[in-house]
């Protein structure tokens, strides 16, 4: 026979719950900002989505600007920037990486898939590439966080 939960516990569970589930939301959350004619951007925000990410787009006719504020060097400049909590999320980046930077949270400015690599999200119309996406730290440096489609 096993025992019952205490009062306290039971509380202390839905306290717990209460709290975690809306810093649980809050990391689901994104803001991408596109220029306006980019088709393969909505294709992204759409794998987003698809991967139950609520994202917000604002469209922009420049984007540097915003890649800058955020610290994404122009080399590694996508066709899109998010951002997510402290981070930028630049170009086609999977959103298993995504989950994945928020989980470890490196040191580090920026998640980005530099380009518009063939076979990532939104891109895959046009064929399949291997490509990597890179972690961006605050010197601007980068290092392979993840390799896709053989890479």
């Amino acid at each position: 026979m096993r025992p019952e939960p205490s009062r306290r516990l039971l509380l202390a569970g839905a306290v717990a719950l209460t709290v975690a589930g809306p810093a649980f939301a809050q990391t689901r959350r994104m803001t991408a900002y596109k220029t306006p004619w980019c088709g393969c951007c909505d294709g992204w925000v759409a794998h987003m989505r698809g991967a139950g990410w609520t994202v917000e787009v604002v469209e922009r006719d420049d984007l540097a600007p915003i890649r800058a504020r955020h610290g994404v060097p122009d080399r590694y400049a996508g066709c899109h920037t998010a951002v997510v909590g402290a981070y930028a999320v630049e170009g086609h980046v999977p959103a298993a990486d995504v989950a994945r930077l928020l989980r470890e949270r490196p040191k580090a400015v920026a998640l980005a898939a530099p380009g518009m690599p063939a076979g990532s999200p939104g891109m895959e119309a046009a064929g399949r590439e291997p490509y990597v996406t890179l972690l961006i730290d605050h010197r601007g440096q980068a290092a392979v966080f993840g390799r896709h489609n053989g890479a």
